[in-house]
C-alpha cells in the first residue's frame, strides 16, 4: 500500500501495529499505528512524515546528542524531513498518525498557490512540538474521516493540500505569505461546476476534478468557491449528496443501499452515518414515516 514510503515500510518490520492505512488520490500516504515497548532506528528516507500523537505517548523518547529526550502527548507533532535518521525508544503506550509526503507534492503545491517552482524546499525538523492548526486539521478531517470511503475522498484532499500549505508558511526555509484570492467564481464558472458535481455524485469527486472545470489551481479554486457559495467544496458536495438521498427516500422505491451507491456513498451503513451527523435521524426514518 505505503511501499513508495520508505518510514512506512521501516516500522512496518517492527512491532508497531497498523491500525488504518490509505494510499490517498493525490498520492499521499496515511497511516495509523500504535506502538508500546520498542525500539526503532529509522533510516533516511526520500519522503517527509508528518506525525500527530493521538493518544498516549508520554514514554516516547528519540535519541539526540545529549541522550535521550521525551516530550511526547496527545496533540503533539513530530515533522521528518526527507534524509533524516532517527532512533526512537517507545517505554510506553502510543497511538499517532502519520502523513507521508513527496517533494513533488510540495513542488507542485508552491507552484499553484504562489506561481512558484523552487529548486529545493528545506523544511525544518521537529519534535514533540504543538501547532494548533495541525492538531485542528488531524482532528477534524483525517482522524474524523473514514480514509477508505469514497464520499471522504473529497475532504480527505483538501484537509492534506492545508496540511501542505500550512508546513510551507511555518516550516520551511522561504517565509511566503499566502496569495491574496479576491472575489468568487464567475457566474458561468460556479454554474458549470455545480453540473459537473450534480453529473458525478455518484462517483468520487476529488479537488482537482472541480478545479479543472474553471481552470484554476486547487487553492484558488477552493477560496473562490468558498466565497461565492458560503461553503468549502468538501461541505458543499456532502450537502448535495444528501439532499439527493433524501429526495430518492422520499419519491423512489430503491433500497437503501442502491441509493448510497447513487449518491456517492460506498455502502448504506456510509450514507446512515453520514446522515445521522448532518440531519440528526436515519435515513430509515423518512421511509418510515411516509403514508
Amino acid at each position: 500500500m505505503h511501499s513508495q514510503y520508505q518510514v512506512f515500510e521501516q516500522m512496518s518490520r517492527h512491532k508497531p501495529v497498523l491500525k488504518a492505512g490509505s494510499s490517498l488520490e493525490n498520492g499521499m500516504g496515511l497511516a495509523r499505528w500504535y506502538n508500546d515497548d520498542d525500539h526503532i532506528a529509522l533510516d533516511k528516507s526520500a519522503h517527509h512524515t508528518l506525525s500527530l500523537y493521538v493518544a498516549e505517548g508520554f514514554e516516547c523518547y528519540r535519541k539526540t546528542p545529549h541522550g535521550w529526550r521525551n516530550g511526547g502527548a496527545p496533540g503533539r507533532f513530530c515533522l521528518m524531513p526527507k534524509d533524516l535518521e532517527s532512533a526512537w525508544d517507545i517505554r510506553g503506550p502510543l497511538e499517532f498518525v502519520h502523513l507521508y509526503f513527496t517533494d513533488q507534492h510540495l513542488k507542485t503545491l508552491t507552484e499553484q498557490v504562489w506561481d512558484r517552482s523552487p529548486t529545493s524546499l528545506l523544511l525544518d525538523e521537529r519534535h514533540f512540538a504543538e501547532d494548533a492548526s495541525i492538531s485542528a486539521l488531524y482532528h477534524q478531517f483525517l482522524l474524523n474521516l473514514n480514509w477508505q470511503e469514497r464520499s471522504d475522498q473529497l475532504a480527505l484532499s483538501s484537509a492534506t493540500t492545508l496540511l501542505l500549505i500550512h508546513l510551507l508558511k511555518t516550516y520551511a526555509q522561504c517565509n511566503w505569505q499566502l496569495p491574496q484570492t479576491r472575489g468568487g467564481l464567475a457566474p458561468y464558472q460556479l454554474r458549470r461546476v455545480q453540473e459537473y458535481i450534480e453529473q458525478h455524485l455518484d462517483q468520487p469527486l476529488l479537488l482537482r476534478d472541480l478545479a479543472a472545470q474553471v481552470c484554476l489551481s486547487e487553492y484558488h479554486f477552493s477560496r473562490m468557491f468558498r466565497q461565492s457559495q458560503g461553503l468549502a467544496p468538501h461541505q458543499y458536495v456532502l450537502q448535495r449528496r444528501l439532499q439527493r438521498a433524501e429526495s430518492l427516500l422520499k419519491e423512489s422505491t430503491l433500497s437503501l443501499a442502491d441509493i448510497a451507491l447513487s449518491c456517492g456513498f460506498s455502502s448504506s451503513s456510509h450514507l446512515s452515518n453520514r446522515f445521522r451527523q448532518v440531519k440528526g435521524v436515519q435515513p430509515s426514518r423518512l421511509r418510515k414515516s411516509e403514508p
